[in-house]
């Protein structure tokens, strides 16, 4: 009888060993943001960026010295291309997200209170909730203090790196939402 046994549990084991494994649950499915409105807001945000007042900035141009990678910016690593965005658009929304908390966190800055921007931070704060759907709301930032006489200067830096940026969003919404 032994032997028998031996045989049944070998051959369950070999049995077990040839079957498939079982399927793995289906992963849940991706949020996407609403790419139509994505692309209507990042729109907004350039014409409000266009209308922003700055005095001259005669001797202001000084070498914008700055870390490896910040403030952050759409990279070709960052997969925001259209083919990319059509399979995968995780790593590029995920630049987007940090760019988006980060300039709206320097509009909360001092450095705007002299030229405070409030719908800039109201477009800029929709456009983050669209894009952040699923990933829970991401705190503020405060910022270290600058001095006053830098103020002018950062403040001219962060627009322009913010419509530097705002225009390579836009392109990235309206293909998307096409």
């Amino acid at each position: 009888m032994a032997p028998l046994r031996r045989l049944c549990l070998c051959l369950l084991l070999l049995l077990a060993l040839l079957l498939p494994p079982p399927a793995a649950p289906a992963p849940a499915p991706v949020r996407r943001p609403d790419w139509a409105a994505c692309r209507i807001l990042s729109r907004e945000l350039s014409r409000l960026l266009a209308t922003v007042k700055e005095p001259p900035s005669e001797g202001m141009q000084l070498l914008e010295e700055e870390p490896q990678n910040w403030p952050p910016r759409i990279r070709c690593s960052d997969a925001c291309d259209p083919l990319a965005l059509e399979t995968n658009n995780t790593r590029c929304l995920h630049r987007i997200r940090q760019a988006l908390q980060h300039y709206r966190d320097l509009l909360g800055s001092d450095i705007f209170r002299d030229q405070p921007q409030p719908q800039l931070e109201t477009t800029m704060e929709q456009l983050l909730r669209h894009v952040q759907e699923g990933h829970g709301r991401p705190p503020r930032h405060h910022l270290p203090p600058t001095q006053v006489w830098e103020q002018r200067l950062q403040r001219h830096l962060a627009l322009k790196r913010l419509r530097s940026f705002a225009a390579v969003m836009s392109r990235v919404f309206n293909h998307s939402a096409r």
